[in-house]
């Protein structure tokens, strides 16, 4: 529908009125092949139950329609229009390309958002403050949110269920292939290899979940940790999600005698110091402590990393 014609400064030329529901022009639509100007809601809404123009019954579609002129548009954005919220007593007369930013300023807009000054702080409808009621309100608001939240619990309850499902698929499924294996120890040798790429695929699906950590204090690497700081970790590890066919590995490796050469005395740890920036290195969960695993640290070679992985105990200095 177009904009009524009473609420325009002097008279308006019948170019610029719609000829279907005889107001000024709104949002504008042309059909190219005679030229007739409508308003966009008007014509969609006539062509939807008709196929041709409503003056001169040229055939037309919707695809059909195109932008009036340019010389059309700037002569209905010269035209001066009185606010919407004249009888909200705004007596404000602005130009028709100006009046959609005069509406989101205009004070007398019943719908401008406004801030609650009783308490709450919330932001709602102008007209509405008069039957806005803060307890009720916030009331609300905290049962959307509690809403909310069960809905995340449900989400995050569902997905660790699917998760433990395929760990529990996958450890049957490499259950299976090392049954095979076994059983036909000789017929079958491509099992092993089998095998070998389920559970690498299951630690490098594990390690994502690991958030990355920078290492700040290489200094503060602790070379020889005691059985309960190492106990201590492992909790960890296995609480994380750790697959239990690394575990034990990842232990033996967080005492520098199964370090790699690179890192296993003291005086080659100071001789590859500047290497170390290069690691890739995972944050274990809650702990001063990183993971570096081969299945993303290739690039170090064989002198700074060993398989499945190393874990690396520090006194501080770990983000």
């Amino acid at each position: 529908m177009g904009y009524d014609v009473q609420r325009f400064e002097g008279e308006v030329d019948e170019e610029l009125m719609c000829p279907i529901c005889h107001q000024v022009l709104e949002d504008p639509l042309q059909i190219p092949q005679c030229e007739h100007a409508f308003c966009a809601a008007c014509i969609r809404e006539w062509l939807a139950r008709n196929d041709s123009c409503p003056v001169d019954r040229t055939s037309v579609t919707s695809d059909h329609l195109k932008p009036v002129p340019r010389i059309l548009r700037n002569l209905l954005a010269r035209l001066k229009i009185s606010c919407d919220n004249v009888n909200h007593g705004c007596t404000a007369v602005v130009k028709l390309d100006t009046l959609r930013q005069h509406l989101e300023e205009c004070a007398h807009n019943p719908k401008r958002p406004v801030e609650c000054t009783e308490g709450c702080g919330l932001v709602i409808p102008k007209d509405e403050l008069d039957n806005h009621n803060c307890v009720r309100e916030l009331r609300t608001l905290v049962q959307q949110q509690q809403v909310r939240a069960s809905r995340s619990d449900a989400i995050m309850a569902n997905m660790k269920q699917q998760i433990e499902d395929l760990k529990s698929e996958l450890t049957m499924l490499k259950e299976y292939v090392r049954a095979m294996r076994v059983a036909t120890p000789n017929s079958n040798p491509s099992l092993r290899a089998i095998e070998d790429e389920i559970e690498h695929n299951e630690v490098v699906r594990w390690v994502n979940t690991i958030p990355v950590a920078r290492v700040t204090r290489w200094g503060g690497m602790i070379s020889t940790p005691d059985a309960v700081l190492q106990a201590v970790i492992k909790r960890s590890l296995v609480e994380c999600g750790c697959p239990n066919h690394i575990l034990n590995d990842l232990m033996e490796n967080a005492h520098e005698r199964n370090w790699p050469p690179g890192l296993n005395t003291l005086e080659t740890r100071q001789m590859n110091r500047h290497n170390y920036e290069q690691y890739v290195t995972r944050r274990i969960p809650g702990k001063q402590a990183v993971l570096v695993m081969s299945c993303e640290n290739a690039h170090m070679g064989d002198v700074l990393i060993v398989d499945p992985g190393i874990v690396m105990i520090f006194a501080h200095g770990i983000e």
